[in-house]
């Protein structure tokens, strides 16, 4: 198995390339939206490589130690997932030498990087659809795509009658991947980045290329280019065909997500079946392969995390320490941990505001101190997972992460009213008399007595033991 092993070390911070920071106003479009507007589906924003770059001192001392890219290739959107151009960095974010810089910088800093692959679809500004507008049925490109009739007409918005598009759409002309000159174009587009030195593709809508061939070569083309690159899937359900040595490493483990998300809100997933759940993904996978999911609690494709909670600062900070001693690489997605708002696209693509008055304080020092505490415990990273216990009247759950002679013990309130809790910690070998220590504060409690801990916890908290 050729799964990354510094996967399981890794904390991600997705950032949306438009929406981040302006480092460099030269290259903004003619009609860029000013700064903190309401974001729109057609406004750019002016985010930029440099902008990131100027900006790289936030993410080192939030402790982030991964970094994914929406699309970055030229195209006409403002999330490029309509790419026109894929080994050209968008004029508007920048050029090749930017992205080395970033590379360079994010490389030296022990930080990956890793890009978005979007290689079901493309946009109609690329050369291969372009030559069959202009074309027709003299085009030598007609099998790279889905075309139904002729002539093709692919102009202005709505359904696509003449050829497949995404969803449909006419903005996005899906490749015929049965066409061998599209799986090269593709390959090598997929190797050349790779070479360039990027970490990882994240696979767009893989499932939309329903063909185990292509994956298990494209897989055998980046692991041959690298065989530490991490390959992850945006697959949103639970599914052990994509992962493996036919496909990919990780995928986006949205499951988890809607899990907790429910948790968070009483009376819609109680705790034992929490529980289960999460038990039940974990040995649904192969073990190299549970580890190395992608965690997110939001994405450019969801409503935002405090969105979700109802503005719930307590359910949020219980979401990201859940998140963040669950298996698997936890991903931020930027601005959540500052508190950002916002319903599903467009409105979790607003800009990142970096006045700091406009900052959950509270809430970005606790993913802070959550990030500094998992890159400094090898069991929040790569210990077994343990249940401890679920106790449905005091909406408790407590679990346990061992890594040999390391255990971290965490136990969760999901419930409105504080708690007393006595959590039995015999599994995990901890004997009466012994010590134990609140990870988040540093402050030792009560010890273990009669086999168990105990903690007091306000509503909706949770807290980490060692």
């Amino acid at each position: 198995m050729t799964v990354p092993d510094w996967v399981q070390d890794a904390v991600f911070y997705q950032i949306f390339p438009d929406r981040f920071a302006n480092g460099n106003l030269d290259n903004d479009p003619a009609n860029v939206q000013a700064w903190g507007s309401p974001p729109t589906v057609w406004g750019f924003k002016g985010g930029d490589i440099a902008g990131i770059l100027q900006h790289f001192d936030y993410l080192l001392d939030l402790g982030v130690n991964a970094l994914y890219f929406n699309p970055i290739f030229q195209a006409t959107s403002n999330h490029r997932y309509n790419t026109t151009d894929y080994y050209r960095i968008d004029p508007k974010l920048g050029d090749l030498a930017d992205f080395k810089a970033l590379l360079d910088t994010a490389h030296r800093h022990g930080m990956r990087v890793m890009l978005d692959g979007v290689f079901n679809h493309c946009g109609r500004g690329f050369f291969a659809f372009n030559d069959v507008l202009e074309n027709q049925e003299h085009s030598p490109y007609l099998s790279w795509f889905h075309i139904k009739h002729l002539p093709v007409e692919a102009y202005l918005w709505g359904d696509a009658r003449d050829y497949l598009g995404w969803w449909e759409m006419k903005h996005l002309p899906k490749f015929n991947t049965n066409t061998p000159a599209v799986r090269r174009y593709i390959l090598d587009v997929a190797r050349y980045w790779v070479e360039q030195g990027i970490d990882g593709w994240r696979l767009d809508v893989p499932n939309e290329i329903d063909d185990d061939a292509f994956w298990a070569e494209f897989r055998h083309v980046i692991k041959t280019a690298n065989p530490d690159a991490y390959l992850l899937g945006e697959i949103w359900t639970a599914d052990l065909r994509w992962v493996g040595e036919g496909h990919f490493d990780g995928l986006m483990h949205y499951p988890v997500r809607d899990a907790l998300l429910r948790l968070l809100f009483a009376g819609t997933l109680d705790i034992p079946h929490f529980a289960e759940k999460m038990e039940s993904l974990l040995d649904f996978y192969p073990r190299e392969n549970a580890y190395a999911m992608y965690v997110p609690l939001g994405s450019h494709d969801t409503e935002r995390l405090l969105t979700k909670v109802d503005g719930d600062v307590g359910k949020a900070k219980l979401a990201f320490l859940f998140q963040f001693a669950y298996p698997g690489a936890p991903a931020v997605y930027y601005g959540d941990e500052i508190g950002l708002t916002g319903g599903k696209d467009p409105e979790c693509r607003a800009a990142f505001p970096w006045d700091e008055r406009q900052w959950n304080v509270e809430l970005r020092d606790w993913v802070k101190s959550l990030i500094a505490l998992r890159k400094g415990s090898a069991a929040l990273r790569r210990g077994e997972y343990q249940t401890l216990c679920t106790k449905v009247k005091e909406a408790c759950f407590a679990f346990a992460r061992t890594y040999g002679e390391e255990q971290v013990v965490v136990v969760i309130n999901a419930g409105p009213e504080a708690r007393k809790l006595r959590i039995k910690v015999q599994k995990v070998g901890w004997q009466d008399g012994r010590p134990v220590r609140d990870l988040l504060t540093g402050q030792e409690i009560s010890p273990v007595t009669d086999g168990c801990v105990k903690v007091t916890l306000p509503p909706w908290g949770g807290t980490l033991l060692g």
